[in-house]
């Protein structure tokens, strides 16, 4: 996805990324090449995303996201300025649970005890920049690719390529494709001027099991704690 804000780091890699490879006998463009991937990438039942972006004036959010790419997904943010957000998305109802360290380091000296608790809210309330992951991603291209050296990801041979974004201040992805077995992206590696962020996928079309908290674990939104 093109990145047109700078501000907030998290909204960028919670946002999500366009897919790039390539099918493997070396005969495609390197834009051929996205084009497949963002095909194969799409028809995925389930996908796992690992996300670390790092601010250039420094602060990291790491993310886990586990989704079926439609409605049904669960995330966990981690954030080094201090605590974690976790996620559970089914359709159109969010479940979400803030570590005790995480309302803290927003209102220090509000919490008291550990924070176990789900809060339900609906999915729409969502804002870029909260936090939240939707459990789509557009794998759509943009920009010129070309293509760069070989190398493995995951076990997988895989080839670089690089897409610069005229629109981003000179940020340059690199995408990482496999060129064996099916034209997955495995990693892809975003360098801008005010943070960058490194993305893997892995666990193409395995099980997902993403099942609401127990009853007596939630709390309704209104009664989260502010």
């Amino acid at each position: 996805m093109r990145t047109t804000t700078t501000t907030a780091v998290l909204t960028c890699l919670l946002a999500g990324l366009v897919a790039g490879c390539g099918s493997g006998d070396g005969s495609e463009s390197a834009d051929e090449m996205l084009e497949d991937a963002n095909a194969a990438m799409r028809a995925l039942k389930s996908v796992r995303i690992d996300s670390t972006s790092t601010a250039a004036k420094g602060g990291t959010v790491t993310v886990r996201l586990v989704t079926d790419l439609k409605s049904r997904c669960t995330a966990k943010a981690t954030f080094s300025q201090g605590g974690s957000l976790e996620q559970i998305r089914t359709g159109e109802t969010d479940y979400v649970r803030p570590d005790r360290a995480y309302l803290e380091s927003r209102r220090p000296g509000g919490v008291t005890g550990e924070q176990r608790l789900w809060i339900r809210t609906s999915a729409d309330a969502a804002q870029p920049g909260d936090g939240l992951s939707s459990c789509t991603r557009p794998f759509a291209s943009f920009g010129t690719a070309e293509k760069g050296k070989s190398t493995r990801v995951g076990g997988r041979e895989a080839v670089e390529l690089t897409v610069s974004d005229e629109e981003d201040r000179g940020g340059k992805y690199t995408f990482s494709v496999a060129t064996q077995g099916e034209p997955h992206l495995l990693k892809v590696v975003y360098e801008g001027a005010d943070y960058d962020t490194s993305t893997s996928f892995t666990d193409f079309d395995e099980p997902l099991d993403v099942r609401p908290p127990k009853s007596s674990e939630v709390i309704d939104g209104q009664h989260a704690p502010r």
